[in-house]
């Protein structure tokens, strides 16, 4: 099977991401979700108007960032576009006014989605992983998955969605040292794995370098086999 550029396979789906140092936050009674933005009416879903959705089961690996591929997760949710056609559309003022979407996780951390991305097939509002409730080390118990993007996308803890014209500023995380470390690299705008968008002022080779450098990467798969060929290489 082959993998995107510049990844490796690793053994299962470690917990990993800039809060990886310390616990997953307290997770209230009650899920809620949170939307805002113009529009004419209070919008907020819990985790019985998920089931109520039309069902999703997605397979599709998550690619890290900084270098390290899970492979077939499957994950359980609600599509992103119908939830977006379904329940979001219909309360917005001016549908056509929307451009951006920021995903807002219960650890503060926070991802900027264009709406074209956002609404691809494969996006996914998910709350199990593998047949079971998401954990709290995997984002429970509401994530957003979006498996064309680097796993930096795909918010966990997910407790409200901002919809906005433009893209806003970018603030990533409330810890002031992580908060720094993202504004200087800044991540890519479209962050798609097949074009190895990583960062916007990084090029990908001097990328791969640093975090190889700098981040210990999970275990990879014991296997016989030998290990999955990279993709062509992408400069579109």
């Amino acid at each position: 099977m082959a993998l995107p550029p510049g990844q490796r396979a690793v053994l299962g789906f470690p917990r990993f991401g800039v809060d990886v140092v310390h616990p997953p936050p307290q997770i209230p009674d009650g899920m809620s979700i949170e939307i805002t933005g113009q529009l004419t009416r209070h919008v907020s879903l819990t985790s019985g108007d998920l089931e109520s959705l039309p069902r999703r089961i997605v397979v599709a690996d998550l690619h890290c960032v900084a270098g390290w591929s899970a492979l077939d997760l499957q994950w359980e949710g609600v599509a992103f576009p119908d939830l977006y056609r379904l329940v979001i559309e219909p309360a917005l003022i001016d549908p056509t006014k929307v451009g951006y979407i920021v995903f807002v996780g219960l650890d503060g951390f926070r991802s900027i989605v264009t709406l074209q991305d956002a609404l691809v097939e494969n996006v996914v509002v998910a709350d199990r992983l593998g047949g079971q409730p998401l954990t709290g080390d995997h984002g429970g118990p509401v994530r957003l998955v979006s498996p064309d993007q680097y796993g930096f996308v795909s918010t966990k803890h997910l407790c409200r969605i901002e919809l906005l014209r433009s893209e806003p500023p970018g603030f990533y995380h409330p810890t002031k040292r992580v908060q720094r470390a993202l504004t200087m690299v800044r991540p890519h705008r479209r962050a798609r794995v097949a074009r190895e968008e990583r960062h916007r002022y990084l090029p990908s080779w001097l990328a791969r370098r640093v975090y190889r450098l700098l981040v210990p990467l999970p275990a990879p798969p014991m296997s016989a086999s030998p290990p999955p060929q990279p993709w062509p290489s992408t400069n579109a």
